[in-house]
């Protein structure tokens, strides 16, 4: 009998002061959208793993945003049969970080110096979105771990 396990990863939640939160399209399937996220390299911290996946999968880094909160526990989610197959880990377990973005003095308010860059390998698109639109874009299997994180993550 194998053995099954999940694949420690972080998830990246950038607000702005009004709430919304960038979100970004993935590339496939179309249409769904979710918040930066990616694997903990063996050694590497979780807030490393947020710092650099951020900066993969964004652009953006500690001159844009700066971290807020974070999740003190893991929040786990199972891959369903058709995208798991005969793979003996059975989804991820990730911790998520709170970043707000940096104000620049010399913006009007609307964010210019923020401008996300996504890589077009797991990504095609960014929008903000507000955290209940947000979780009805997430794929379906996702949601529930991104409505308990949201609830416990943001005021």
């Amino acid at each position: 009998m194998s053995s099954q396990s999940f694949r420690a990863g972080v998830v990246v939640v950038i607000r702005r002061d009004d709430g919304r939160l960038l979100a970004f399209e993935r590339k496939h399937p179309r249409g769904a959208w979710q918040l930066p996220q990616g694997g903990i390299d063996i050694g590497e911290e979780p807030i490393d793993a947020a710092w650099r996946e951020m900066e993969e999968e964004t652009g953006l880094d500690r001159s844009h945003v700066r971290l807020v909160d974070q999740l003190p526990d893991w929040i786990a989610y199972e891959w369903p049969d058709e995208i798991r197959g005969d793979d003996p880990v059975r989804g991820q377990i990730q911790r998520w970080f709170l970043f707000g973005v940096i104000p620049d003095p010399h913006d009007d308010g609307h964010l210019h110096h923020v401008q996300p860059r996504p890589d077009d390998h797991e990504f095609v698109s960014w929008t903000w979105m507000t955290p209940h639109e947000l979780v009805d874009c997430v794929i379906d299997w996702r949601r529930p771990a991104y409505q308990r994180a949201l609830t416990r993550l943001l005021p």
